[in-house]
């Protein structure tokens, strides 16, 4: 079951090593941005250290979002809920407004418009009318993932459609989340979320490490990953300008 307030431990655990493993890779990338340290970021391992944390973080998106709506299921009506599932999907891409002004005013040379916040805001919206159904979710975020891995050979001479995955040569930004492919990763995650914790209860034992020390310590990032994901850029970015 659920440890501490209804939450499993593993869960936060996974999303705090992907928090560590983000912080790290925004490091290298920061160090690079302001010609400290000069990486290729086209590097295929690097790529894949970078798709593969963007991957953990949004398949926990739909994971967690399968375990709040089952739990709250028994307890509110179902226009509650959605209701609920909205006001949150809005905060997060409120946030990620917020986020799209900031970087406008600095450092605006590729300032974010439409980033991971903006893209989980909008997935947690999209989501409600899939989190009760599995197979449906696989078969619809494998299609989604397909497609907009293809819409990436495709350039356009507009940036209207940039959300969705259809953006220009000329279209630069620092954190790009289009809703194509990662909105199927979402929904990944909704059918893993259906698949391993039915009815918001664990169908398989796992031993508890969560009385570790070291253990409890990367749960509560993984339990703050919004906040610190909101402070680590502007931290490390004063780091370096106030080092350099």
């Amino acid at each position: 079951m659920p440890t501490d307030k209804n939450r499993y431990w593993e869960i936060d655990l996974i999303r705090g090593l992907a928090v560590i493993l983000m912080i790290v890779f925004h490091i290298f990338f920061d160090l690079d941005y302001y010609n400290l340290f000069s990486i290729d970021f086209n590097y295929l391992p690097i790529k894949i250290f970078q798709y593969s944390v963007a991957i953990i973080f949004l398949a926990l998106v739909g994971i967690s979002l399968t375990l709040s709506y089952n739990k709250k299921e028994s307890i509110i009506s179902k226009e509650k809920k959605n209701k609920k599932f909205i006001f949150h999907g809005l905060k997060i891409f409120s946030i990620g407004l917020l986020i799209t002004a900031v970087t406008w005013v600095y450092p605006n040379d590729g300032y974010i418009i439409f980033g991971v916040l903006h893209c989980i805001g909008i997935s947690i919206i999209m989501a409600i009318p899939f989190l009760k159904y599995q197979k449906i979710s696989l078969f619809i975020g494998i299609i989604f993932v397909f497609f907009g891995i293809f819409l990436r050979t495709i350039t356009v001479n507009f940036d209207y459609l940039l959300w969705l995955g259809l953006r220009s040569d000329q279209f630069y930004t620092l954190d790009y989340f289009p809703l194509l492919p990662w909105f199927g990763v979402v929904l990944i995650g909704i059918f893993l979320g259906n698949l391993f914790y039915p009815e918001g209860k664990r169908r398989f034992n796992i031993r508890n490490y969560s009385k570790s020390n070291f253990i409890h310590i990367i749960e509560l990032i993984g339990r703050k990953s919004l906040i610190i994901y909101l402070l680590h850029q502007p931290i490390i970015v004063g780091t370096i300008l106030l080092l350099s």
